[in-house]
């Protein structure tokens, strides 16, 4: 399943590098679940990304990308949401770079319940809130903001690939939704 998205500034690696390195070290992710909030600050929608996987199964995923070298987390965060949202976005990052969770992601099924058929990753996830207008990436059929009951709703859980789900699970209840 692919679900990385097209970036015509690849960075430090060329395809037949970044194969090789996915074959012998973990990669170093950010993810971001991203919400708007009500006036109070309580999470009311939470937005997932549509699109389909090389089998042309329909899958829901997050906003997410590697930390590049020499790039801080801020930044590959920012990146990240402004290439996955567009530029209208206006992602509100955190004063600290502390994740909710470290996701670690396998090539096959493992304890962690994350998979990522790719590599082995790990993955520093975040919950971002965002004010402005979002436009989906290049390969995302569309972006759904939904309310935290429906996201949660077993059905929408099944449409996460790797486990992501279960990462929806966490940050909602890192956000203090049905506690």
């Amino acid at each position: 399943m692919n679900v990385r998205t097209p970036d015509p500034n690849p960075g430090w690696l060329s395809e037949e590098d970044l194969f090789e390195a996915r074959g012998r070290l973990p990669m170093v992710y950010v993810e971001a679940v991203p919400v708007r909030l009500d006036p109070l600050g309580y999470v009311n929608e939470v937005g997932t990304l549509l699109q389909a996987d090389e089998d042309g199964t329909m899958i829901r995923s997050l906003v997410s990308g590697r930390v590049i070298y020499r790039e801080t987390i801020r930044a590959a965060l920012l990146r990240h949401m402004e290439k996955d949202l567009g530029p209208l976005a206006f992602p509100q990052l955190p004063i600290s770079p502390v994740p909710f969770t470290v996701a670690e992601y396998f090539p096959a099924p493992s304890q962690t319940g994350f998979t990522d058929e790719r590599q082995h990753a790990v993955s520093l996830a975040y919950v971002i809130p965002v004010t402005g207008e979002c436009e989906p990436r290049q390969d995302a059929l569309e972006l759904t903001w939904m309310t935290p009951e429906e996201v949660l709703s077993p059905g929408v859980q099944m449409e996460f690939a790797g486990g992501r789900g279960g990462l929806i699970r966490q940050a909602l209840a890192f956000a203090g939704v049905g506690s």
